[in-house]
């Protein structure tokens, strides 16, 4: 046999030097193959082909334990062992080490079990492997044995078959049942050589079973015979109930034909006894429908349509549109509907709606335009500034609202005409009462007729007019709104409700006053269908609507807007008042019913913004014409005027006015700036003092509306970029005036720094020393003088005194600022020149 590797000491020693350093000691090297595929099935040559490995055992010592590991050891390229396998990169199947022969593995798996043995005190778990087996080759090689031991350490003696313990993974059987085993193969002897002995001893015992059977099967015969007796027995009763049952069977097929035959001809005759009862009723209900009540055709076709005589009338309707309805195709099978008595009947039928529904459309045309007519004849002097009391109107109107929407369900042709007649009495009705209010208004409201024309530079500065002078009309205004558009919008859904239009509209008792609340509980408001709330929204209805509503309510907003322009003569201003009223009012009103209300509103609105648009215009026109007419002096007249109207406009501000207010603040005052900015060009030598003055003058009468008004505040600060801007180009100029030589020549000696180091300077040509003592000579001898008579320019074309002291303040500010920067530039050039310090020359102005 081949010399293991296990004994191999080069192989050993190659291994201590692979783990060299870890103060490990190898036991025990012995070289595999490792492969991972499964021997006998199909796989990929590089998968299945072994590679050599080198399996190590060491040890390392500690003082309190001692550590043992299982090492693998792979070639290098060279062929020395220099690394370690990857035991964890496993991730198809656990790799298979394959020794050279059965004793190679003995010695391995016997080295691990003393490692583990001695170091654990416990022998580990075996599977797949007999370990008596292991015993007894341990037995039959103790040599081998030894050098295992003695290789792990020493041992007091070897691994026996008594000492392993096989472990298999999955019990079979339980603990109780391999004791039984145990004990029953302990009688046989186990022994190889007596195979072939216990092999004849279980075919004897099997030959003494076999035996037995048979004795036992030959002793029941005569059992088995009787049993046999007895069933043909059996059989033979079998086929005499057989036979029986057979001529039974016959019998009964023949009494079953009889029944089956009886039982066909009375179900006919039943049936037909049951049709015929069916058809007699649906011929008694068929009549019954052909037939005309003679008291539903005399209303049909000559009754009168009194009040008295509506509960026939609507009966008939009712009558008329079920039994209409009763002869429609999908409501008649298909048979009815074919024949000649249902097609005369319905042709009949039809005559008759035909003929009602004109007839009731010529009634209620009348009956509209006569009750309007009736209703403005006797009307006697209406109380003072009250809403129009409808409510008998309505009363009447009702009691035909049945009638109109039976009409519409007969012949909605019919109801168009019906519509346009109530549209027009009642819309001459709704004008006359308009009208009479608006007059009545302005005859009751008593204000000044003289219009204010406020930016007119030939009216006294004082003139306006106070808020409460025309306040009367803004009330005005208001109760001909709160009175007429609620009434607009409740006669708007009441024609909706009478006419029976299928749209969604507010209920007429939402708006109306308490009165009339009372009075139409009082009369029956009952009566009506109210059909547009139970079918909802319906575009075509609607659109039908619409066409209605111009002809029930066109025309009136004619004395609203006359009421209007009546009050725009007297106060533009109202305008603005008159525009958040309009808006309150057209905000509120949302429903379908009240859509032309809105649109009715929405004009006025309109109009209302127009005549306020002509009212601005005409006083940016008016700040023109002062371009022309006004000397650019002194504060123009349009900027105090302008501050008085922006009060009296905060003043009339209601509701949603403000943007049409803030409108025109941003056409005015860009306006007069503009206009400013022009007249200050016609005079350029007091153009800035000109326009310091006026938007200071700007400034000073709208700080306090600046403050609570956002777009004036931005033109407020507009205002005060523009002052500055004008205060810092005049200063400039009369500080340049009075000291031209001082700062031309620090002008000049700037310009010279640009080209040439400052210690240069003094040596160009007109900036010398004698040239600086020269300027200072002329500029500074009498300085005093100077500045008094810088003062008296800033003061000689002022014509607001009240900016002097600040304007003054900001000249001497900018006088010492521009004067630092020439004594510091002169100390730069000239360091050893002497003139007055900044110090000195800001006592000299502070004691001016």
């Amino acid at each position: 046999m081949a010399k293991s590797s296990a004994d191999d000491q080069e192989l050993k020693r190659a291994c201590e030097a692979a783990i060299e350093g870890s103060k490990q000691k190898v036991m025990m090297s012995i070289r595999v193959a490792k492969s991972h595929g499964v021997w006998g099935k199909s796989g990929k040559l590089g998968r299945s082909m072994a590679k050599p490995r080198v399996l190590a055992i060491s040890i390392k010592k500690k003082p309190q334990r001692t550590k043992a590991f299982l090492r693998v050891l792979k070639y290098s390229n060279g062929g020395v062992l220099e690394g370690f396998d990857n035991f964890k990169n496993q991730t198809v199947a656990p790799p298979q080490w394959t020794m050279r022969n059965i004793d190679d593995r003995n010695r391995l798996l016997l080295s691990i079990v003393n490692v583990c043995r001695d170091m654990l005190d416990r022998i580990p778990k075996v599977v797949g492997i007999d370990v008596v087996e292991m015993a007894l080759w341990a037995k039959e090689n103790p040599a081998t044995a030894a050098k295992v031991s003695s290789q792990d350490g020493p041992v007091a003696s070897i691994v026996t078959a008594e000492d392993l313990k096989v472990t298999v993974e999955k019990e079979l059987v339980s603990q109780a049942e391999e004791e039984d085993m145990e004990t029953l193969l302990g009688t046989y002897v186990m022994g190889i050589g007596e195979a072939e002995a216990f092999s004849e001893r279980l075919k004897r015992e099997l030959q003494a079973l076999e035996a037995a059977n048979v004795h036992a099967i030959l002793e029941t015969e005569p059992l088995v015979e009787e049993v046999l007796l007895g069933v043909d027995s059996a059989m033979n009763i079998v086929d005499d109930m057989d036979e029986w049952l057979g001529i039974f069977n016959v019998k009964l097929r023949h009494m079953r034909e009889d029944i089956e035959s009886i039982e066909t001809r009375n179900n006919k005759l039943e049936l037909q006894s049951v049709n015929n009862k069916i058809l007699i009723e649906e011929l008694d209900k068929l009549v019954e429908r052909l037939h005309v009540p003679s008291e539903y055709a005399a209303s049909l076709k000559a009754g009168s349509f009194d009040e008295a005589n509506m509960c026939d009338n609507l009966e008939a309707c009712e009558w008329l549109s079920s039994a209409l309805s009763g002869l429609e195709s999908s409501n008649l099978e298909s048979g009815y509907a074919n024949m000649r008595a249902v097609k005369e009947k319905k042709a009949e039928l039809d005559k008759l709606r035909s003929g009602f529904a004109r007839r009731a459309a010529e009634f209620l045309r009348n009956y509209f335009s006569s009750l309007v007519e009736s209703i403005i004849s006797s009307s006697q002097q209406r109380a003072h500034l009250k809403r129009p009391d409808h409510a008998d109107l309505r009363y009447k109107s009702r009691i035909y609202a049945r009638l109109i929407q039976h009409l519409k369900n007969l012949d909605k042709s019919c109801l168009g005409s019906v519509r346009k007649a109530y549209c027009s009495a009642l819309n001459m009705l709704l004008r006359r009462e308009v009208r009479e209010f608006a007059n009545e208004l302005r005859a009751g409201t008593k204000t000044a007729r003289n219009q204010t024309i406020w930016f007119d530079a030939s009216a006294p500065a004082g003139q306006s007019m106070s808020t409460t002078d025309t306040l009367a009309i803004s009330d005005a205004y208001s109760l001909m709104l709160t009175i007429f558009v609620p009434l607009l919008v409740d006669e708007s859904s009441f024609f909706a409700r009478l006419m029976c239009f299928d749209v969604p509209i507010n209920s007429p008792t939402q708006t109306m006053s308490k009165e009339d609340k009372e009075k139409e509980d009082d009369e029956g408001n009952t009566d009506m269908d109210d059909t547009g709330s139970k079918n909802g929204k319906n575009a075509e209805e609607l659109t039908a609507l619409n066409e209605c509503l111009p002809d029930l309510l066109g025309g009136v907003q004619e004395d609203f807007y006359g009421f209007v322009e009546w009050a725009y003569k007297i106060d533009p201003l109202r305008c603005i008042s008159f525009y958040g009223i309009t808006d309150l009012y057209l905000s509120s009103k949302k429903a379908d019913a009240a859509g032309y209300v809105r649109l009715l509103l929405g004009d006025l609105e309109s109009r209302i913004s127009i005549l306020f648009s002509r009212f601005v215009d005409e006083a940016c026109h008016q700040i023109e014409l002062d371009e022309r007419s006004v000397r650019p002096t002194g504060i123009v007249p349009y900027i105090p005027r302008f501050a008085t109207l922006a009060t009296h406009m905060e003043q009339y501000i209601q509701g949603q006015s403000r943007d049409l207010v803030d409108q025109a603040y941003t056409k005015l005052v860009s306006m007069m700036f503009v206009t400013l900015d022009r007249m200050a060009q016609a005079d350029l030598k007091y153009a800035d003092i000109f326009l310091l003055e006026n938007y200071a003058a700007f400034q000073n009468s709208l700080y306090d509306l600046a403050n609570v008004v956002p777009t004036l505040a931005k033109f407020y600060h507009q205002a005060s970029d523009g002052y500055e801007q004008a205060c810092t180009r005049h200063i400039s100029m009369i500080i340049y005036y009075q000291f031209e030589k001082l700062f031309q020549f620090a002008r000049r000696v700037e310009d010279a720094m640009r080209s040439v180091a400052p210690e240069e300077v003094p040596f160009q040509l007109g900036l010398s020393k004698a040239e600086l003592r020269k300027v200072l000579k002329a500029s500074l001898t009498g300085v005093d003088k100077s500045v008094a008579a810088m003062y008296k320019k800033l003061q000689k074309n002022m014509t607001s005194e009240e900016l002097l002291p600040s304007l003054w303040a900001k000249c001497k500010k900018e006088f010492l600022h521009k004067y630092d920067c020439f004594v510091q530039l002169v100390i730069k050039v000239y360091p050893s020149e002497t003139i007055p310090s900044v110090a000195e020359m800001g006592e000299l102005l502070a004691s001016m």
